[in-house]
């Protein structure tokens, strides 16, 4: 990810999550400031020698700011407060990402949100209870790190749940979707969802990763100083959180949240009056006229999609924009024109336009992802090669738990000195790490072929076996680039184990299986070092970290399948031209027939372009990195690109809203636009995604919306008055 993340405003960006999440989805950005300074991606977060650098107020380096106060021992960091404050943020953000995943894919970071909601919830607390005398723990930064990374940890689980992904992609409505009379999609390759076998997989799969790599913290953070630009954003706007300054720049930033919070939630309670049947409301507004509509070109209010546009770079939001325009402006409608000659069948059959659609988002997809994959496993293994030529006489540095302080330098800088003794404090044994492993392993090899008939127990011992090599190669590379390719890792699970287990003995269903176990175990490792990387920035004992993540992924393991599972009941989930289509549903269970049957089913000239798209997707990636970072900017995105294929344009109008609004703020205002962009983004995104709530309650009911707002053309409105009229 580090081409993104040295775009105009830093980010994550998830082929998946960055750091990032996704359901197959894109990007994340996290937006920090210190004193209303923004902090760049990369050169600002570290110094030549690749150390942290140092923010200084009146001369002092940030840990000189904070020596008067007592750092608390690791029980004291986690507290009764700081995790109920941490299942509240838990529980709205994951209905947030949900909704996200249910309907592009694309996840803008809420790590801003949950650090800054974080810190105001337990700050009115804190003074409610010193006004009444009853305040015995003061708020620390150190708690504040840890309430971050248990909300983090529990709405990661909506994104590596694979519920818009996998876990989807093997239902029945996807099944059919995909065509029933597709070679490989089978009657046996079907698991609809269930909360218990749901919540079940997630409990055996959601922990190895923070197993995996725990016992390397030493050598990625002190050792190596991997710069985890996420992580370090976090660390560098919980430190500000705590200063005078910080907390006032804080209660601003709430106050603009709480705002656009309370707009964005009315607006859609407004909305929701006019949306009684098919097609109705504001989402279906014809803004650049009907035949712009039919081709998913319009502007459909969604205020969650101007937020996301807020947070995404511009380069992202053009990039999915002229995606939209390639593939539903002139790809699509010509491929039409020659229906009856390239296809016969309905364009909504994977044998019709709907095949091109899909399978050229796949190759674009996949191309991206291949190329990602190879640059980042050469930089890691170059990396590890350089540094291990400087530690010759050293052996792979482990955490052995004697609880050993790192040497202090002379030479060292303070802040440093002070961050390598508090981080080696705390240490995390490695027989626990690894009888841990193991034993969730065991347990795995035991439950998961008795949730997936298919999967047999030797897949799921060759996925455990392997795991902890990817999970270590994506924690290092996301450590260097803040790129995580958990979804990449998730895809070539999904080739892999579907091809060896075949098509006659449920391979889709073992793809996608096999899928969830890599994605959920790559991803949580990458999140866990970037949060020791916070940890360490913030004196945090790596030992609570350690512990709030594991609570914030067991409630995740309990609230996502909650939350999706409402919207499962409450709403008709894969519809492909309904309010969520989860698109990446049909791509991932598509790349699974294609791993067991090949692509003998494609429609006439499909893997033709398949093979130019994918062909593009790695030579545009080459050129990006090829040509100066000046020319590289304004060259797209072919993963951002991929996500319009399938779905339209309409999302990238509204993302290219927010982009406008955050180009234009910065032009009048860069310093306030900066400090602000977030708060008032997250303000809608938050708002938006938590009417949905009230709106599936309402659903569930069976309260039905009192208006049908639709849009007609002048002879069709003619048309239907003479019929009424008739009646």
């Amino acid at each position: 990810m580090d081409q993104l993340s040295s775009e105009s405003r830093s980010l994550e960006v998830e082929e998946g999550q960055g750091h990032g999440r996704d359901s197959g989805g894109l990007v994340k950005r996290v937006h920090h400031a210190n004193n209303g300074e923004e902090l760049s991606s990369g050169e600002a977060w570290q110094d030549q020698d690749g150390t942290p650098g140092q923010i200084e107020e009146k001369g002092l380096s940030i840990e000189q700011i904070f020596d008067t106060k007592k750092v608390p021992p690791w029980w004291e960091q986690i507290t009764f407060r700081g995790i109920f404050v941490s299942m509240l943020l838990g529980i709205m953000f994951c209905i947030i990402v949900m909704k996200l995943n249910l309907t592009t894919g694309i996840i803008p970071s809420l790590n801003v949100s949950a650090g800054l909601l974080g810190f105001f919830f337990i700050k009115t607390w804190s003074k409610l209870l010193e006004k009444f005398g009853l305040l015995k723990t003061p708020f620390t930064r150190q708690e504040n790190t840890v309430i971050q990374t248990c909300v983090v940890a529990c709405y990661g689980i909506a994104f590596s749940g694979g519920f818009g992904s996998y876990i989807m992609g093997m239902s029945r409505k996807i099944y059919q979707q995909a065509g029933t009379d597709i070679a490989g999609n089978t009657a046996e390759n079907i698991k609809d969802p269930s909360l218990s076998w749901i919540i079940g997989f997630l409990f055996v799969v959601s922990f190895l990763g923070l197993l995996a790599v725990v016992p390397l913290r030493k050598i990625m953070v002190i050792d190596y100083k991997l710069t985890y630009p996420s992580g370090t954003a976090t660390a560098v706007l919980i430190n500000g959180f705590h200063t005078p300054q910080g907390d006032r720049l804080a209660r601003k930033q709430v106050r603009a949240l709480g705002k656009y919070f309370t707009f964005s939630f009315l607006w859609g309670f407004f909305q929701w009056f006019f949306t009684s049947g098919d097609d109705c409301g504001f989402t279906q507004f014809p803004t650049f006229g009907l035949k712009a509509r039919d081709q998913k070109f319009y502007f459909d209010f969604s205020m969650t999609y101007v937020g996301a546009g807020m947070i995404c770079p511009h380069l992202v939001n053009l990039s999915i924009l002229f995606g939209a325009v390639i593939s539903w402006g002139l790809m699509w409608p010509l491929i039409h024109n020659h229906k009856g000659d390239w296809y016969t069948a309905d364009d909504k059959s994977m044998h019709g336009l709907q095949g091109y659609k899909v399978f050229v988002s796949i190759a674009l997809i996949l191309g991206d992802g291949l190329y990602n994959f190879v640059k980042i496993f050469y930089i890691t293994v170059t990396n590890i090669y350089s540094q291990g030529k400087k530690r010759s006489q050293r052996e792979l540095p482990v955490v052995t738990g004697d609880g050993n302080e790192a040497p202090v330098d002379a030479a060292v800088p303070y802040d440093e000195q002070r961050r390598n003794e508090m981080f080696m404090k705390d240490g995390i044994p490695l027989w626990v790490a690894a009888a841990g492993y193991v034993a969730l392993a065991a347990i795995s090899i035991g439950v998961i072929p008795q949730i997936f008939r298919p999967m047999k127990w030797y897949f799921v011992l060759v996925a455990y076996i392997v795991a902890p090599v990817l999970a270590f190669c994506n924690a290092y590379g996301s450590g260097l680039t803040d790129w995580s390719l958990a979804s990449t890792y998730g895809k070539l699970a999904i080739f892999i184990f579907g091809a060896w287990a075949g098509k006659e003995d449920g391979g889709v269903i073992v793809g996608l299986a096999a899928c969830g176990v890599m994605m959920s175990i790559v991803s949580t490792a990458s999140d866990l070092m970037q949060d020791f990387k916070t940890g360490y920035l913030t004196l945090s004992s790596p030992r609570s970290m350690f512990v709030s993540q594991v609570i914030g992924t067991a409630m995740g393991c309990i609230i996502a399948p909650c939350t999706f599972w409402l919207f499962y009941k409450a709403f008709n989930l894969g519809d492909q031209n309904g309010e969520y289509p989860a698109p990446y549903a049909l791509i991932f269970r598509n790349m699974a027939i294609l791993g067991v049957e090949g692509f003998g089913a494609l429609p006439k000239h499909c893997l033709t372009l398949c093979y130019c798209f994918f062909a593009g997707a790695i030579v545009i990636n080459l050129i990006r990195d090829r040509v100066p970072k000046k020319v590289s900017q304004y060259i797209p995105l072919p993963m951002a690109m991929a996500i319009p294929f399938y779905l339209g344009g309409y999302f990238a109008i509204d993302m290219c809203v927010g982009t406008a609004i955050v180009f234009v703020w910065q032009k009048i205002n860069r310093k306030d636009a900066d400090v602000m962009v977030p708060a008032v983004a997250s303000g809608l995104i938050c708002g938006d995604g938590i009417w949905t709530l009230p709106a599936s309650f309402l659903a569930l009911a069976k309260v039905n919306p009192p208006i049908c707002m639709k849009f007609l053309s002048r002879s069709m409105n003619t048309k239907v008055d003479a019929f009424i009229s008739k009646g």
